[in-house]
């Protein structure tokens, strides 16, 4: 199994548009995403995000958050923890919550979801995307499924 790891982060005129611009800044912004669970495959891959095919139906899991509140600090996070049998992956995302904290979350969940399957952890690693709100904000952090 392969995947990518992104992040991204972006204003726009409305929520969705700065959805979608922190989609685009993350790389995966021209293709329909289907949200999963958090379940990664035995000794998954990561790898450079590839060319994605426009409109391809990609799988992921997906942090995200948005805000209209000017000033606040907006944050998106994944983690996850690879292990020979199989690996997890968690999300979590926070508004004026210290990026550390939010980060520190994230690594506690998937390693609680490891050590419950009794996996041992040969790789963790946690990606995020901070960004002050000035208008309109979004930010967005991936695990994005390129390979079977």
């Amino acid at each position: 199994m392969k995947i990518a790891i992104v992040s991204g982060k972006d204003e726009g005129p409305t929520k969705l548009n700065a959805f979608d611009n922190a989609l685009t800044d993350a790389g995966i912004g021209d293709v329909n995403l289907i949200k999963v669970s958090s379940m990664l495959g035995p000794n998954a891959e990561i790898v450079d995000l590839p060319s994605l095919k426009p409109g391809a139906m990609v799988n992921c899991v997906l942090a995200e958050v948005t805000s209209d509140v000017e000033g606040a600090e907006i944050t998106a996070a994944v983690a996850l923890a690879i292990g020979e049998e199989l690996g997890c992956v968690v999300e979590t995302s926070g508004i004026d919550k210290n990026p550390d904290d939010l980060i520190d979350e994230a690594r506690q969940m998937v390693e609680y979801m490891m050590d419950k399957r009794g996996v041992e952890i040969k790789d963790l690693i946690v990606k995020h995307s901070t960004t002050r709100v000035e208008k309109i904000a979004s930010a967005i952090a991936s695990v994005v499924y390129v390979d079977d």
